[in-house]
């Protein structure tokens, strides 16, 4: 049975402000380092691309495109973190995992919290963050980095390859919710590939200065 836990959400208000992001981390097991989805370039932008594009045609949201400044912005940010699980803080939405099996298994992780998310409330919520963003369909453009944590990066909070994606335009506004994150059939055919033992998952807002896992 998989372990699932909640990170707390950190914010000076209940409420999102429409002027600010939400970022979100998934973590997971380490994995191998020679992960083909990761290890190539090609293959880890079809992985994404094919992954999220798969859940935001259930829906009723446009497929997303790569973005070369927002893979950049995402390498750039992932170069600099020293493997700790932080937030970039930059103006794009942003979701975050580290140690899925391979890229693909990462965007599951996200597009699975839909089966926790409350389409008739319509509104955020920590524990679905990454798959309202996911889908989220004013959204057009997606770029994302990898980086592989190991055991000599000094501070890294777990080992395997961290993700990050960065979404234009940015999902998880206030107000915006029933329009944008609509309800849709699930896939009967189940995962798209991988599974994973142990998962933790969290949302963290950004409209407060403060921004801390508690």
């Amino acid at each position: 049975m998989n372990l699932v836990f909640f990170l707390s959400l950190v914010s000076l208000g209940l409420t999102i402000p429409d002027n600010e992001d939400v970022t979100v981390v998934t973590v997971a097991p380490s994995i191998p380092s020679d992960e083909p989805s990761y290890k190539d370039f090609d293959t880890f932008t079809s992985a994404i691309l094919n992954s999220t594009n798969h859940y935001r045609a259930q829906h009723n949201a446009s497929a997303l495109s790569w973005n070369d400044t927002l893979q950049d912005f995402a390498e750039d940010y992932l170069d600099d973190s020293s493997c700790k699980m932080e937030h970039s803080g930059g103006p794009y939405g942003e979701n975050l995992a580290i140690g899925y099996s391979n890229a693909t298994a990462a965007v599951e992780a996200w597009g699975d919290e839909r089966e926790e998310y409350d389409f008739e409330d319509g509104e955020f919520d920590k524990s679905t963050g990454h798959f309202t963003q996911l889908v989220w369909k004013d959204t057009d453009s997606v770029g994302c980095g990898r980086k592989l944590c190991t055991e000599d990066d000094e501070g890294a909070d777990i080992t395997g390859w961290y993700v990050a994606c960065e979404y234009w335009p940015r999902g998880n506004v206030e107000g915006e919710f029933e329009d944008e994150v609509v309800e849709g059939e699930d896939d009967d055919d189940g995962a798209l590939m991988g599974t994973v033992d142990c998962v933790i998952m969290g949302a963290l807002g950004l409209g407060a200065a403060l921004m801390n896992f508690v």
